[in-house]
């Protein structure tokens, strides 16, 4: 990991909502207060965190062992800070993830013939659940005044 890189968190987002803040709702509100739609996406959200955490813990054992490994799963997939936020080589080397700044040469060079355009637009696009798309406007497409 180049010490300029940032790595992100892992937590699953469904839809525009981390599935960690859906099951939030449920620990805050009485079951029978919460609508049937967030009951269906607090199953989902359940799962998606399960599965996130038990593959993140899966990348890492091998190199930090089960025990931290499970550790810093909990903490990359599990809401701890929102999805956007940037984990620094230094903060990443405090939590104990297995990074350094040793990169070959050769990396940089094979990175130099792939240069990245600058984007205008986020890297991430959400769509919005349920998924709808724009109602047809007045046939003929002319506006009338």
């Amino acid at each position: 990991m180049d010490e300029s890189a940032v790595l992100g968190p892992v937590d699953p987002q469904l839809g525009q909502k981390p599935a960690a803040s859906i099951l939030r709702v449920l620990e805050q509100k009485d079951k029978n207060e919460i609508d049937d739609a967030t009951l269906i996406h607090a199953d989902m959200a359940e799962k998606a965190l399960r599965q996130v955490r038990q593959c993140v813990t899966w990348i890492l054992e091998e190199r930090v062992g089960r025990d931290r490994a499970a550790v810093l799963a909990e903490t990359l997939s599990q809401g701890t800070w929102t999805h956007d936020y940037p984990i620094t080589f230094e903060e990443a080397k405090e939590m104990g993830l297995p990074v350094s700044p040793a990169i070959p040469d050769e990396i940089h060079q094979l990175m130099a013939l792939f240069p990245q355009p600058a984007r205008q637009r986020p890297s991430v696009e959400y769509i919005p659940l349920p998924y709808r798309t724009r109602p047809a406007g007045p046939s003929g497409g002319a506006h009338s005044a």
